[in-house]
Formats: C-alpha cells, sequence, structure tokens
C-alpha cells in the first residue's frame, strides 16, 4: 500500500463536461501539481482521468467526476510514495508519509475549491449551474 494516499470529494454545481474539459488540458496539469509529472492511462471522457505520477511522488492519480443532481462531485485520488534513488516508489516513513499526505490533502481541496468558486461564479443558491463555465483558470493554489 502507498505512504501516500489521499482521497477527496467535493461537489460542484457545474455538467460533468464543464469540468472534464478543465481536467482534460495538459497545460493545467503543470499548474495544478508542479511537482508531478502525469501521464494519462486512461481518458473517461466525462467521467474523469487516471494518470501515472513521476515527479516528487510515483504512483497514480485520478479525477472521477459523479453526476449527482445538478451538478458533480468530484472525487480525486492520489496513491503514491517518493521515489527512491532508482526511481522507484520507496515508502515514506511514517510521520514524513503523514505529512505529506495533509500537505496534498489541503492541495486537492484547494484545487477543488478554486474551480468551485469559479466555475459557479454568479449562480445563486438554488439555481440551475451556469450554462458556460467563465474562461479564465483557477491560480494555483498550495
Amino acid at each position: 500500500m502507498p505512504s501516500i494516499d489521499v482521497v477527496d470529494e467535493t461537489f460542484l454545481t457545474v455538467p460533468p463536461d464543464v469540468l472534464a474539459a478543465e481536467f482534460a488540458q495538459p497545460h493545467n496539469w503543470r499548474r495544478l501539481w508542479p511537482d508531478l509529472q502525469l501521464e494519462v492511462v486512461t481518458d473517461r471522457g466525462v467521467e474523469g482521468m487516471r494518470w501515472t505520477v513521476t515527479g516528487a511522488l510515483v504512483g497514480s492519480m485520478e479525477v472521477w467526476l459523479e453526476p449527482v443532481l445538478d451538478g458533480t462531485v468530484l472525487h480525486y485520488f492520489l496513491r503514491a510514495d517518493p521515489p527512491g534513488p532508482d526511481g522507484a516508489p520507496a515508502p515514506a516513513p511514517p510521520r514524513r508519509a503523514a505529512a505529506e499526505s495533509r500537505r496534498r490533502q489541503r492541495a486537492a481541496k484547494s484545487i477543488a475549491l478554486a474551480y468551485k468558486l469559479r466555475l459557479e461564479a454568479g449562480r445563486a443558491p438554488g439555481e440551475p449551474p451556469p450554462a458556460r463555465a467563465p474562461a479564465a483558470n483557477p491560480a494555483r493554489v498550495r
């Protein structure tokens, strides 16, 4: 089992295709996860993406977009270890793994909330999701 195991979910009142378009752009990945190199394993379209992860961590990452009511639950998974001297996954000591997991959990929630704020902008409570998302990208939050 990887020493860093992050699971997060956030509800956004936007259609899955709007959110999928955000994660389908490789230029967004570097901004969202600057210390990770991602390679697509599975592009699931409006259901999300799966990547292999290298760089600061070695493992896998997934964004699963689940349609719920008038929006989408953004599920985020990161399962990885720091790289060893040979580049292969090397489990982190418990304290380091816990600290890195907390840091990655906060980053995942910051990313989700930045998308939520931008993509739901101007939507009054109880109103349907906006027809189109604003063009700007969320700021990198760490």
